[in-house]
């Protein structure tokens, strides 16, 4: 180190903004808004609990003196006003003015937002809500002198300041003391005029900024100054990928620093992506969401100095300091190197994959995982010697789960540097081939950096080639499965769907007397029902086996179909039969590849059927009522508005290719399967009527279950009806269409002419016939085909 200069020290760096958006502003914001949500609906489904609550308020603050009462509201509401204007004036002085001009804005808007809903809420809003809110007295739902207070306080920060914090607080709890005992505000109003005023304050600070405290250059020369050291010069170079500032030091012996700087208001940037990832993935691979100033500074010199002593080629840590109570340091030594990613691919050579896995392998064998091997981390020396930078995510004492996943990572993005087999064979030279069998169940998009997952989004044969070589050195490794989702984003939308669905189920069952629907209902049609609900089963099994050239069971087929109806509890209705039956022609001895098309062939023809067939009723619902041959209106205002979205698709490039990839996707092999089909007529025979009769036997059911409660509805109309129907619970996320395939019918036979209660009836009976009763005779198909390796 150079001895200690104090002369001035000119800093390059850009002038830093006087105002910053802090996120910390944002979560805030956005947290204040659940909870007001939150609290919102917690009212609405425990009214009767706040209502109590609400007259134990009353009663308590009933019972205070008149006098009292006079004086807390006078006191209280001087108070209200009197405290930020005091503030504003001692802000002023201070001259901090735009402090205060921010907590007006917050103000003014506050005050707007809080008139706007009160007169929403008393004119249109919610009868229950307002309620709750006014208590049924001639009150404001949001106090209009509140909820400006509370903004203002929180714009200027308020909170910071301990003795105006105090002082405020004091007048709110004397003003809403003085509201109580004169009835003009209930609990509600009054939890519900804080949070708006918490949101509008905060939604102020982030739009408009606050002012920038971070420590400039000069403040960092002073720490390192502090630190021993002699620095002479100093430059901000391009941020870290955490977002952290860097600055290139020059010292008074010539030699130079690399300066980390930690912001106290970045150490909230991304949570909201951390939080997602944290809540994902199971604990022992998830990151710490938040951490603070101090805590992160110490978690990356700790792994600076593990690093340091396991012997891995990381820059030296010199010194940490903290900068205020805003920002902390942390000076490496300098070294001249370039990111990987800045390197050409021809220039990675298997020199450096081999000194990049040795490094690896250096922290690996103590413990360590860096957790960030990407090309900005793995760098190259101007003596061509590989070093590992921002260490910050690493861990120490790590277990085998996170070395292994380093080992994934890496192999990823090297892979897409330098390909599968230069990856593996460059890893498989220093780790071995055991090293890398254990961490082929960890080559998941899932597990890897954002940037490599990114990108092996576009290159999806990484990962299977990846697997592949690794594979190709150990055939006989056991490897365990290692599941690193909690959920996937799929499952909760299903999840979300499916309690949407269950409460529009319950909704329509609210509307229908079960008692009535039953002892009303002609059980002759019923019958009538059932019997080609059952039939469907076997309309399936030869449909299915029409597209399968190899001979299959009947008895076996149906029962497959069976089958189905019990997978539809926990799939998607389009999702739970092609999964049945693509495993049940495996396990008959059909390839994979052959069983998928066969069952994708069933699919399109099936598809095709279905778009025909309600083309055609839907041209009979036209003309049945007119002599002439002409299609309705409604008919060819679909047919348009078809034409119209093929022509948008076909002719927008991005989406042309969306859509043919997915197509080609699910349909790859179906032409060559078709083709072997229709060189046996009797396999046309019965792939055709099976797939007519499929959808006859549905509509069928449908049209006896209407006229089990005596409507009369044409046979096209209701076929008209199932076929879209059918379609939108296709589409649906929720197990078995649940929800929307009820509500389509139900609307669909509205339309048609039958009343809401009768339709809702008939749909009930219609669903219990198709969806529930074969549940369990589904669950014993299920269970003999598996007993029996048919399944």
């Amino acid at each position: 180190m150079g001895a200690p200069e104090h002369g001035v020290v000119l800093v390059v760096e850009p002038l830093l903004p006087q105002r910053i958006r802090r996120p910390s502003d944002a979560i805030r914001f956005l947290l204040t808004l659940l909870a007001l949500v939150a609290v919102v609906l917690l009212a609405l489904v425990a009214q009767r609990t706040l209502n109590g609550l609400e007259t134990d308020v009353q009663a308590g603050t009933g019972r205070a003196p008149a006098f009292l009462s006079s004086v807390a509201g006078l006191l209280g509401g001087i108070a209200v006003l009197v405290v930020p204007v005091a503030f504003a004036v001692e802000r002023v002085f201070h001259r901090d003015g735009m402090r205060v001009a921010q907590g007006l804005i917050a103000a003014i808007l506050a005050l707007l937002l809080s008139y706007s809903v009160d007169e929403w809420l008393i004119s249109a809003g919610p009868a229950d809500l307002i309620q709750l809110l006014t208590g049924g007295r001639d009150v404001e739902p949001l106090n209009t002198v509140l909820t400006p207070a509370i903004a203002y306080a929180t714009a200027v920060r308020m909170s910071r300041r301990p003795q105006w914090r105090a002082l405020l607080w004091t007048a709110l709890a004397l003003d809403l003391f003085a509201l109580f005992t004169a009835t003009k505000v209930t609990a509600l109003g009054a939890i519900v005029t804080y949070l708006v005023g918490l949101a509008v304050g905060y939604a102020t600070l982030y739009g408009i900024g606050s002012a920038n405290t971070r420590p400039p250059g000069s403040a960092v020369v002073a720490a390192l100054r502090r630190l021993g050291f002699g620095p002479v010069s100093a430059r901000r170079i391009e941020d870290d990928t955490s977002g952290s500032r860097r600055y290139v030091v020059g010292l008074a012996n010539q030699s130079r620093l690399d300066v980390t700087v930690l912001d106290r208001d970045r150490q909230v940037a991304g949570v909201m992506y951390r939080l997602w990832r944290r809540l994902r993935l199971n604990t022992e691979t998830r990151r710490r969401a938040i951490r603070s100033l101090r805590a992160e500074l110490e978690r990356e010199a700790l792994m600076a100095y593990a690093a340091q002593a396991a012997g891995a080629s990381l820059p030296r840590l010199l010194g940490t300091s903290e900068i205020g109570t805003e920002a902390a340091l942390l000076a490496y030594e300098h070294l001249d190197s370039r990111p990987l990613a800045d390197l050409f691919d021809e220039e990675i050579d298997d020199e450096l994959l081999a000194q990049t896995w040795e490094q690896v392998r250096l922290l690996h064998a103590h413990r360590l995982a860096h957790r960030h091997l990407t090309g900005e981390s793995i760098h190259v020396g101007a003596d061509g010697r590989i070093v590992l930078v921002d260490a910050r995510s690493g861990e120490i004492a790590a277990g085998d789960l996170l070395l292994r996943l380093d080992i994934a990572q890496l192999l990823a993005y090297l892979g897409l540097r330098v390909g599968p087999e230069r990856s593996v064979k460059a890893a498989t030279a220093v780790l071995g081939a055991d090293m890398l069998a254990s961490a082929m169940p960890l080559l998941q998009r899932i597990a890897l950096a954002r940037a490599t997952r990114a990108a092996t989004r576009k290159d999806k044969e990484l990962l299977p080639a990846l697997r592949e070589h690794i594979v190709a050195l150990k055939p006989q490794a056991e490897v365990e499965e290692v599941r690193l989702e909690r959920f996937r984003p799929r499952t909760l939308v299903t999840i979300i769907a499916s309690a949407f669905a269950a409460y529009l189920l319950l909704s329509q069952l609210s509307k229908v007397n079960l008692v009535s629907v039953v002892t009303s209902a002609n059980w002759a049609w019923g019958g009538v029902a059932l019997v080609a609900a059952a039939a469907s089963y076997v309309a399936a099994a030869a449909m299915l086996r029409g597209f399968v050239p190899e001979q299959l069971p009947l008895g076996q087929t149906v029962l497959a179909q069976l089958a189905g109806s019990f997978v539809k509890l926990v799939a998607p209705a389009a999702v739970g039969g092609v999964a049945i039956n693509t495993r049940y022609l495996q396990k008959r001895g059909v390839p994979s590849g052959a069983a998928v098309a066969s069952v994708g062939a069933s699919q399109l023809v099936g598809l095709i059927s279905h778009i025909l067939l309600l083309l055609f009723f839907g041209y009979l619902t036209g003309t049945q009522a007119a002599p002439s041959l002409t299609p309705s209106r409604g008919l060819l205002v679909v047919l348009l508005g078809v034409a119209v979205l093929m022509v948008v698709i076909l002719a927008v490039r991005p989406l042309r290719r969306l859509l043919t990839t997915r197509i080609r996707s699910l349909f790859s092999g179906v032409i060559p399967r078709l083709l072997d089909v229709l060189q046996s007529p009797r396999k046309i025979v019965e792939a055709v009527s099976g797939t007519l009769l499929l959808s006859l036997m549905f509509i069928i059911c449908l049209s006896a279950c209407v006229r089990a409660f005596g409507a009369e509805v044409s046979f096209a109309a209701v076929a008209v009806v199932f076929l879209a129907g059918n379609a939108i619970g296709s589409a649906a996320p929720t197990p078995g269409g649940l929800g929307a395939v009820e509500g389509a019918l139900a609307i669909g036979l509205t339309f048609a002419g039958l009343d809401s209660p009768v339709a809702t009836s008939a749909v009930l009976l219609f669903r219990l016939m198709t969806f529930w009763l074969p549940v369990l005779p589904g669950w014993a198909s299920f269970t003999w085909l598996q007993r029996h390796n048919a399944l």
